[in-house]
């Protein structure tokens, strides 16, 4: 398996095609991706070539909090079911504990049955479900995991 690294300028173009690609709405443009690539208080994964990724992760970290915040994980739609999801995931619980999070926060679409099952399986407890959060009227569930 290709390994996680952080994302640079030059995965730009790969990431917005690898979300236009996973998501049918809700979907991250360039310029969210620009400013997520360049901000200090974003971690961008990714796995593959910077011209066809597998797949990404975007944390989210305030200063002054030890929460991390998932704001979105995509794999390619043809590279579905090879662990990409676990292997970012897991890359992004040990980045954002090396940057002092205790606990790690994300939503997931209540119709996404192999996203809630990834975050379950790693140990994500929903505590809560947001009604008409996405674009389409879509839940979301709302999970946490501690990062101890």
């Amino acid at each position: 398996m290709t390994p996680v690294r952080p994302a640079e300028a030059a995965d730009l173009d790969g990431l917005v095609r690898l979300e236009t690609a996973a998501f049918a709405s809700d979907r991250l443009d360039r310029r969210a991706f620009r400013h997520a690539l360049a901000s200090p208080t974003i971690l961008a994964l990714t796995t593959g070539p910077s011209d066809d990724p597998a797949g990404y992760a975007l944390v989210q970290l305030r200063g002054g909090s030890r929460l991390g915040r998932i704001t979105s994980i995509a794999i390619a739609p043809d590279r579905a079911g090879r662990g990409l999801g676990r292997a970012l995931l897991a890359a992004a619980e040990d980045a954002a504990r090396g940057r002092g999070c205790d606990r790690m926060r994300l939503e997931v679409r209540a119709d996404n049955e192999a996203a809630r099952r990834l975050y379950e399986r790693a140990g994500y407890a929903r505590f809560a479900v947001v009604e008409d959060y996405y674009e389409d009227g879509t839940a979301a569930w709302r999970y946490e995991r501690p990062l101890g």
